[in-house]
């Protein structure tokens, strides 16, 4: 329910903000501050939440919808909250907002769905209060909320570096891509202090890899958390072997199943939309044995994607709503 103190004006634009994949995600090494250096490759995929955004006649800001933590944890409403912080916002009369968020995107999976109601607020609010803050103003505030922040904001698919700020365009395809979420969230900050966690993976240019980005099934490199997660989270071990099996039996490379960022979410690229139809029967049977023999819900999400190389950034106005 909106605060009656918020007198919502005719401008409302609604946003979708993208779930995202690892391609790869390779640990090169650790900084004197503890943060972990790394290399991946991030794609968006077609699985949103739905972000709508109210602007107000007063300051303040009002968040809606789904919450899944306290307000002041929510990533939108901090993001919200940073861009009442610059100057811009000052000049452009200090405006509010309601900010109502419908999350589809599962959390606790890799899939970066905090990340990007962040990033997405920032740029719906941008254009809503009408900042015009630059791409490259809105990254830097973006990574003072997360490191995968950035890379929603900038609308392709990338090569991140550093601790994942540090981004270069990629040439990609659209691409089909199975994708499972196990029952089980993870907490990405315990997966990267595991003391057997590797970090020595050898450096990579965008050179070694970029044709890759070009075929239909993405089989290069690795996910150096994979190993830690598995081990400490079944569902994820099950779920992985699910997919290897039903990748097997499409003939699809075995390095193309893998797991996204910290996990638990779990993909396999496929050569066709057809294929990819084949490998979610396949993992649905898997499952559905599993569970005749007595096994637990282990499976909370399972659904075709396409990645998405690029995106527009640009919200649809609802005046009138």
């Amino acid at each position: 329910m909106t605060d009656p103190e918020f007198s919502t004006m005719s401008s409302r634009q609604r946003w979708l903000a993208p779930a995202k994949i690892n391609l790869f995600l390779h640990v090169v090494g650790r900084r004197p501050d503890g943060y972990h250096l790394l290399q991946s490759v991030f794609e968006s995929i077609d699985w949103f939440d739905e972000l709508i955004f109210d602007r107000t006649s007063v300051p303040g800001l009002v968040r809606q919808g789904d919450l899944l933590s306290p307000e002041s944890e929510d990533l939108a409403f901090r993001a919200a909250k940073a861009l009442q912080q610059t100057p811009s916002w000052k000049k452009a009369g200090k405006p509010g907002a309601v900010i109502t968020v419908t999350k589809t995107i599962p959390a606790g999976a890799g899939l970066g769905g905090g990340s990007s109601d962040a990033a997405t607020t920032l740029m719906g609010l941008n254009t809503l209060w009408q900042l015009g803050l630059s791409q490259q103003e809105l990254a830097e505030i973006g990574l003072t909320l997360g490191a995968d922040v950035p890379f929603f904001l900038v609308g392709q698919s990338a090569f991140a570096q550093g601790v994942g700020e540090n981004l270069q365009p990629l040439e990609s395809r659209p691409r089909w891509v199975v994708v499972g979420v196990p029952s089980c969230p993870v907490a990405t900050g315990p997966i990267f202090q595991a003391p057997e966690l590797t970090r020595n993976s050898k450096p990579l240019k965008i050179a070694d890899f970029a044709q890759f980005a070009l075929d239909p099934v993405w089989d290069f490199g690795h996910n150096d958390l994979e190993p830690v997660t598995r081990a400490r989270f079944p569902e994820v071990d099950q779920v992985l072997r699910w997919f290897s099996k039903a990748a097997e039996g499409e003939k699809i490379a075995p390095a193309a199943v893998r797991m996204s960022g910290s996990g638990g979410a779990v993909f396999c690229t496929a050569p066709s939309k057809e294929a990819a139809e084949r490998l979610k029967s396949q993992v649905e049977m898997l499952k559905a044995d599993a569970q005749k023999n007595g096994q637990g819900p282990v499976l909370r999400h399972l659904r075709i994607c396409q990645t998405i190389p690029t995106q527009s950034g640009q919200g649809e106005s609802l005046v009138g709503f």
